[in-house]
């Protein structure tokens, strides 16, 4: 890509496409129909894309202008003709040419070029300039990365699971990861994260390191005294405390500093969401120092004119949303500010465990899937070597394994956790042991080249401006690039919007989406390496070829880690 050339995207290109369409018929609508504003759909499957790119469908076009016709055609005014009646085709006329041109000329920052449009039975059918395409996004970068700046929004993430808890079970490490996984998503986007709680038990902290899980530790609750004493003397001066009384069916606490009453303030405050069974809360000096922690997460984000506000999002599962609904109340009566009334409830839906002998421990799990891995290894590649190297591909294909079951499947639905001998693989193609297989494969080709260069059977690769793209005519080569090169940035944006509720509390992610992108991107690649010799025969009319596919699948790799690390989870070099 030449120097102030802007990365060509999905969204930029749709984006144009309907702008050429709109551009062209605003005369022909005269003002009488609506603008159709996402006409264009893009292509994904790998039959339609030998075909065409991008697709305006003939349903689309004639919802977009009722009559059932485009236009004319011909050299007449391109206008509409008077609205058809009721037995009118629903399939429109010839499209005009100047609408045809319109599209064909596109252009615009981010747009790829079009190659062709054409009319088809299925609708406006768009091909794309492939080669251009492939030298925009393979060929040198626009220039050097612009520094990176301070965050310009803060996003706390409280994760209740590691609050209390007497060990971690499988449904607590749900939410865990997926707090993890959305804070490096956020991160990469330019988001400040403040991660809430400090891990503090000792058994918890060492499951998450096996886990790859990067989470801050300490015992920051305890260690707020000046923190939970303010709040105490807010508790004494709220209208919402009522001394040590009792709700219907609780028991008294010994620690309860007095009891506040949720229901009258979420009636008073017109607040919507909560569960209709709050009632009276028994605060502790528990909730208090939790209360205390989050207030200090906050402050740290504000501090030093970062910013007025910050969000705070409880990643929380199913069955602890009573509690940590009860907690988030009982802050919005302590501290009226703007951040509390930004709290928003991120919950994940249960996980089951299929036949369980006994209630089963995060640790346990950890240790069944990791034994799981090691034989479904030791089955594919023989008796492994019991070296450091091998432990550290086991443990992260263990790793791996256990967070695209967490995270794979959309938060709000359950999980059912299948823990016979049989149900993990280092090749199923929903394990993320097969996403780490590719990873090593392409480590594996990569090594191989560059030893052969080192040995003088093949030259350097040249730099990406030398490379003639127009040798990638493959159809899987496409594929890899039109489908997860071009969008992999909007992925990564999708996944880590926090769109506001329409009405409530609760908010969605769409964080499953990275790890079905690596799944996917895996099927595709595996398809397309097993059928494609990528180090051919070292004779020179080979090597065009051959260069501009190591290109390809070097962009390929960036995007398997870069998809990685949002996971924390490290590409191996070797399986």
């Amino acid at each position: 890509m030449e120097t102030g050339e802007e990365r060509p995207g999905v969204a930029a290109t749709l984006r144009a496409l309907n702008g050429a369409l709109n551009g062209a018929l605003n005369g022909a609508l005269n003002g009488a129909l609506g603008r159709p504003e996402g006409l264009w759909r893009k292509e994904s499957g790998a039959r339609n894309l030998r075909h065409r790119d991008f697709l305006a469908p003939q349903a689309a076009l004639s919802a977009a202008f009722p009559g059932g016709q485009v236009g004319r055609g011909g050299a007449g005014d391109p206008r509409l003709e008077a609205r058809a009646g009721p037995d009118a085709s629903p399939c429109p006329r010839q499209v005009p040419a100047d609408v045809m041109a319109a599209v064909a000329s596109l252009g615009g920052p981010g747009a790829l070029a079009v190659r062709g449009c054409r009319q088809t039975p299925a609708g406006l059918a768009v091909q794309l300039r492939r080669p251009e395409a492939f030298r925009r996004l393979l060929g040198p970068p626009p220039g050097p990365a612009p520094a990176a700046e301070p965050p310009g929004r803060w996003v706390v993430l409280h994760c209740p699971a590691l609050r209390g808890a007497p060990a971690l079970r499988p449904r607590h490490l749900r939410p865990l990861l997926l707090a993890e996984h959305l804070a490096r998503l956020l991160r990469a986007q330019g988001v400040g994260v403040r991660l809430v709680p400090a891990l503090a038990d000792e058994g918890s902290r060492e499951v998450l390191r096996q886990l790859r899980v990067d989470w801050p530790s300490g015992s920051a609750g305890s260690a707020l005294p000046d923190a939970v004493s303010a709040l105490k003397r807010a508790l004494g001066r709220s209208p919402c405390a009522a001394g040590r009384e009792q709700g219907p069916g609780t028991a008294p606490l010994p620690d309860a500093v007095c009891a506040v009453r949720l229901k009258s303030f979420v009636e008073q405050q017109g607040l919507v969401g909560y569960d209709p069974n709050l009632d009276v809360l028994l605060v502790t000096e528990g909730k208090l120092q939790a209360l205390a922690e989050l207030q200090q997460a906050v402050l740290q984000c504000t501090a030093g004119g970062q910013g007025s506000c910050c969000s705070i999002v409880h990643v929380v599962s199913c069955e602890e949303e009573f509690q940590q609904q009860q907690l988030d109340l009982l802050w919005r009566i302590l501290d009226p500010g703007a951040h509390t009334a930004l709290q928003k409830h991120l919950v994940c839906g249960p996980v089951k465990v299929t036949n369980p002998s006994s209630p089963i421990g995060a640790d346990q799990y950890l240790q069944l899937r990791r034994r799981q891995m090691y034989e479904a290894s030791v089955m594919k590649y023989g008796e492994l070597a019991q070296d450091e190297a091998w432990t550290e591909v086991i443990d992260t294909l263990t790793a791996a394994a256990i967070r695209f079951e967490m995270l794979s499947t959309a938060h709000r639905s359950q999980i059912t956790l299948d823990l016979e001998n049989s149900s993990i693989s280092t090749k199923g193609t929903k394990s993320g042991a097969f996403v780490m297989y590719n990873c090593a494969r392409l480590a594996t080709l990569f090594d191989t080249y560059q030893r052969a260069v080192e040995q003088g059977t093949y030259p350097p690769l040249p730099p990406p401006s030398e490379l003639d793209f127009s040798c990638l005519r493959e159809e899987g080569e496409w594929l890899l690039l039109f489908n997860y090169l071009l969008p992999f940035p909007e992925v990564l944006q999708q996944a880590a919007q926090l769109p506001p509720p329409s009405k409530g509390i609760r908010i969605t992610a769409n964080t499953e989406i990275v790890c079905k992108f690596l799944i996917q991107l895996s099927m595709d690649f595996s398809s397309y390496y097993n059928r494609v010799h990528i180090l051919g025969e070292p004779f020179p009319h080979l090597f065009d070829q051959m260069f501009a596919r190591l290109r390809l699948l070097g962009a390929v790799r960036d995007v398997f880690h870069s998809a990685l690390a949002t996971l924390h989870l490290a590409p191996l070099s070797q399986i």
